[in-house]
């Protein structure tokens, strides 16, 4: 859900502006970022900057652009994207402005360059800013791909003459991997390979915006002499944007999912989304005999093209289950690692990055918080300055004595309900204060092969309401998580609620408002 302002002479511009699935909701809502700190400071961006087209960093520009009515600046594949959802939207797309990798443009004291880079989707591009006396490169998503099969390796020399930048604000996602994060020519022999010796019909999971996979995937099937099929509506939206800007210009005629019954199993390949197992998604009603055009049957196969997004682990192991019983072969992540390849970058890519700019501060974004903390040691051995790993809400200040934390902004989630924007269920304001008080938990937990996990420090401010043992309740917690049994977040949410009020009733003097989060997080390595 990446969402960053810039601010210089009070002059203000936002870079990506996306959104994320809710598993711990019922429904698996919508949440984007919540713009209430923008208007209490009287914040409003001249201009909007995308580096690239995933939705964690395009998908909520439909629902809060309208607050602001700016220009948006973003290269073809992303505008393209953008501009089927303003048309879902009923909105305009006048405002979307289309920029090559390498233009400059500028708004108010910003001069800004798109700087391409390697990425898990094409034209994913790095901005490098310059404002006043100040340089700042924002890395945006990506990787140091040597065979990306779409575009070009990234440009030593362009990112060399940078040097030094000011300040990097930079991808940490896969901070703490040792190594390189490998290559998508890989991927493509590994999936050529394994493709090879599947017998039956074959079903390739992998996330959408993956233009390069799907490319991989349709070299494979023809070299094996199979068909290619699309299942999955952002499959075939992305697949479309991508065909007009003649980047699938190689893939073959595609057939129908509804012809594919007619076809014989060995003489196909499914290209379907719903790798995260997602309830509504291709892979699902594949497993659950739903779908109305294919039934798969033993001597069948399905690759997972694709790793595990923290949290969803539960529903992927259930849809796995499922494929088992029918007697499908499957290769994932586990068995078959060399299917997949990420689009972040790792330790060695990140030190290579950082030779070639010579930053003199790194700020360090995405991922958790040891992830940060990995990006600012790596930082560290190269003698770059990494003092502050921030959460969403820090007003950050850069100036020549380096990096600061000026002020924390609370940022109440807010999620996409019945086609509006709306606070996170329960902690929409009190219309009064509450005499007893409110307590607000925010749990950090990740999923076992027995249970639930709980990750890190609890979240816990129970502003108001009466004194709160947090040891004891910690201790408490633990013990319940390791008891429930729930597939998914929001069963966990739903079977935890209760026995928290019931918990608290027993141990506190007055029982306070309750607001819980369930937040999916990553298990530390060491553990």
């Amino acid at each position: 859900m990446n969402f960053t302002l810039y601010g210089f002479r009070e002059h203000w511009i936002a870079v990506d502006c996306g959104m994320m699935i809710r598993q711990d909701l019922p429904n698996t809502p919508l949440q984007v970022p919540n713009i209430d700190t923008l208007t209490t400071l009287d914040i409003v961006p001249d201009a909007l900057f995308i580096t690239h087209g995933h939705e964690d960093h395009i998908g909520a520009v439909a629902w809060l652009w309208p607050h602001w009515q700016c220009p948006i600046y973003a290269t073809p594949l992303a505008a393209g994207l953008l501009r089927l959802k303003f048309s879902e939207h009923g909105l305009k797309h006048d405002a979307i402005k289309v920029v090559e990798p390498g233009e400059a443009l500028t708004s108010g004291p910003f001069t800004l360059r798109y700087l391409a880079l390697t990425h898990s989707i094409p034209e994913s591009c790095a901005l490098v800013m310059h404002a006043g006396d100040y340089r700042v490169l924002h890395t945006g998503d990506w990787k140091l791909d040597t065979e990306p099969l779409i575009g070009k390796p990234v440009d030593a020399g362009q990112f060399r003459a940078l040097a030094p930048v000011d300040l990097v604000v930079g991808d940490s996602t896969n901070a703490p991997m040792p190594g390189h994060s490998g290559s998508e020519g890989d991927v493509a022999r590994a999936l050529a390979k394994t493709l090879a010796t599947c017998k039956g019909r074959v079903v390739v999971s992998c996330f959408a915006s993956n233009v390069a996979r799907i490319v991989a995937i349709a070299r494979a099937a023809q070299r094996c002499g199979r068909r290619i099929s699309l299942m999955g509506r952002s499959m075939e939206r992305m697949v479309t944007v991508a065909r007009g800007l003649g980047y699938l210009d190689e893939l073959p005629p595609l057939v129908p999912a509804h012809d594919l019954g007619y076809l014989p199993p060995e003489e196909v390949v499914i290209i379907a989304t719903g790798s995260q197992g997602e309830p509504r998604a291709a892979l699902q009603r594949l497993a659950q005999g739903r779908h109305p055009f294919v039934d798969l049957e033993p001597g069948d196969s399905i690759i997972f093209s694709a790793k595990a997004i923290p949290g969803n682990e539960r529903p992927i192991e259930r849809l796995k289950k499922r494929f088992i019983q029918l007697g499908i072969a499957l290769f994932d992540e586990f068995n078959h690692p060399e299917l997949h390849a990420t689009g972040h970058p790792a330790h060695d890519e990140l030190c290579t990055l950082y030779r070639w700019v010579k930053p003199k501060h790194l700020l360090p974004v995405h991922g958790e918080a040891r992830h940060q903390q990995a990006h600012q040691a790596i930082a560290e051995s190269l003698g770059i300055e990494a003092p502050l790993a921030p959460i969403n809400g820090d007003m950050l200040l850069f100036d020549s004595h380096g990096l600061k934390c000026e002020a924390r902004y609370p940022q109440p989630p807010c999620i996409v309900n019945q086609n509006s924007v709306t606070p996170h269920p329960g902690l929409e304001t009190p219309s009064h204060s509450s005499r007893r008080g409110s307590l607000y938990l925010a749990l950090p937990v990740t999923a076992s092969d027995t249970g639930w996990w709980r990750i890190g420090s609890l979240m816990l401010d129970n502003a108001g309401a009466s004194p709160l043992d947090e040891d004891s309740f910690s201790d408490w917690l633990d013990e319940q998580l390791d008891d429930i049994h729930a597939d998914t977040l929001a069963e966990l949410r739903q079977a935890l609620q209760p026995r928290l009020i019931a918990w608290l009733a027993e141990h506190m003097q007055h029982l306070p408002e309750v607001h819980l989060q369930i937040m999916a997080a990553e298990m530390p390595e060491s553990l």
